[in-house]
C-alpha cells in the first residue's frame, strides 16, 4: 500500500470554483489519500457543497471554522487533522492534473528529497529541468522563483517538516513566503519536475485583487524579517530576497492606488510601504528587476509618495499581478 498523502485545501467564499477543484483531486490516479477541506467561515455557501459532497465521498473530510481567521489559520488546521505521512496544499479555485500527486510521490520516493515542487500554469515562472537541490540552492531557487515559486500549492512535503513548520496566522499576506522560507531552512533536499500538474486560476475579488489593508499590510514584516534573516544565514541569496521584498512593496503601493485602502487612508499606507522601500533597498537589488519600469517605479516610491502616486495614476508602473 502507498503511504497516505493528505491533501489540505482552504476554503473561503470559492463556491464558483469548488466543485472542479474537488472533482480534480477526487479524480487523482493516486490510490491513498485523502481531502481536509477547511471551510474559513465561507458566506456564500461553500461550506454547504463540502458537506454534500462528503456525504457521498469517504476520502472527503470537512472542517467549519466558526470565524474568518484566514489561510495560515485554515491551512495550520488542516495539517492538524490530517492523517497522512504526506502532504500537499491545494487553493480552492484552482485545480490539479490527475497524476498530481502520483507525480510528485513518485519524484520525491526516488530523490529521497523532503519536498518535491512541479510546474504550474497561470503564473510567471521560469521552467528548468529536472533537479534535485541542496537546502541553500532551493532557497536561492525560492528567491529567484526559479524553476517553482514562493506559494505553498503544487509541492509535496513530508508531513513532519510541516508539522515543525506551521503557518504564521499573524500574517495574512506573503505567508506563503515566510512558510516556505522557513521550511525550506529545515529540508535537506527538494526535488523539482517540470512537468505542469497544478493550474492556478487568477480570480476577481481574491486578496491578490484588492485593495490595501491591514491584513495586507502584514507583509511588510515579513519582507524586512526575511531580508535581515537570510543576510546570515544565506548571504548568497540575500539581493535576491531584496529584490523579491522591493518587488512585493511595488504591487502593494498599486494596489493601493488603484484599488484604494481600507478607511481612506491610502497616503499613510503608501508611507508605510515607502518605509519598507527604504529599509529592504540595495542598488544591487534593484538592478535584478526585471522589468526597468518596475525599477524606476521602487526608486520612485523610496525617493517620493508623490512621485510614485504620479507614475501609478498614469499606469506607467505594471499591475501587482502575482
Amino acid at each position: 500500500m502507498e503511504p497516505l498523502i493528505s491533501v489540505v485545501v482552504p476554503v473561503y467564499n470559492t463556491g464558483a470554483y469548488l466543485e472542479r477543484c474537488l472533482a480534480s483531486l477526487l479524480a487523482q490516479t493516486c490510490r491513498n489519500f485523502e481531502i481536509i477541506t477547511v471551510d474559513d467561515a465561507s458566506t456564500d455557501g461553500s461550506g454547504d457543497l463540502c458537506d454534500r459532497l462528503a456525504e457521498k465521498e469517504p476520502r472527503l473530510r470537512v472542517v467549519r471554522l466558526p470565524e474568518n481567521r484566514g489561510p495560515s489559520a485554515a491551512r495550520n488546521e488542516g495539517v492538524r487533522r490530517a492523517r497522512g505521512e504526506y502532504l500537499s496544499f491545494v487553493d480552492a479555485d484552482d485545480w490539479a492534473e490527475p497524476e498530481l500527486l502520483e507525480k510528485l510521490y513518485r519524484r520525491l520516493a526516488e530523490t529521497g528529497a523532503d519536498v518535491c515542487a512541479c510546474g504550474a500554469e497561470g503564473v510567471s515562472i521560469q521552467d528548468g529541468p529536472p533537479a534535485v537541490f541542496s537546502r541553500e540552492e532551493a532557497v536561492r531557487c525560492l528567491a529567484q522563483s526559479r524553476p517553482f515559486g514562493f506559494v505553498p500549492w503544487a509541492k509535496l512535503y513530508r508531513a513532519s517538516l510541516v508539522r515543525e513548520t506551521p503557518f504564521d496566522e499573524s500574517v495574512f499576506y506573503s505567508e506563503d513566503l515566510l512558510f516556505l522560507y522557513q521550511l525550506f531552512q529545515k529540508a535537506e533536499r527538494v526535488s523539482y519536475l517540470p512537468d505542469r500538474l497544478y493550474h492556478y486560476v487568477c480570480r476577481e475579488g481574491s486578496q491578490m485583487q484588492s485593495g490595501v489593508s491591514p491584513r495586507k499590510c502584514t507583509s511588510l514584516a515579513v519582507n524586512e524579517w526575511i531580508c535581515g534573516d537570510v543576510a546570515e544565514r544565506f548571504p548568497e541569496a540575500a539581493e535576491d530576497f531584496r529584490q523579491v521584498a522591493l518587488e512585493a512593496d511595488r504591487c502593494l503601493a498599486v494596489l493601493a492606488v488603484k484599488k484604494g485602502a481600507s478607511e481612506g487612508r491610502l497616503w499613510d499606507y503608501l508611507k508605510r510601504v515607502q518605509g519598507n522601500v527604504r529599509r529592504c533597498f540595495s542598488w544591487k537589488a534593484l538592478a535584478r528587476c526585471p522589468r526597468k519600469k518596475d525599477a524606476v517605479a521602487i526608486l520612485a516610491l523610496y525617493v517620493s509618495v508623490a512621485a510614485f502616486w504620479g507614475l501609478a495614476a498614469l499606469g506607467t508602473n505594471g499591475g501587482g499581478d502575482r
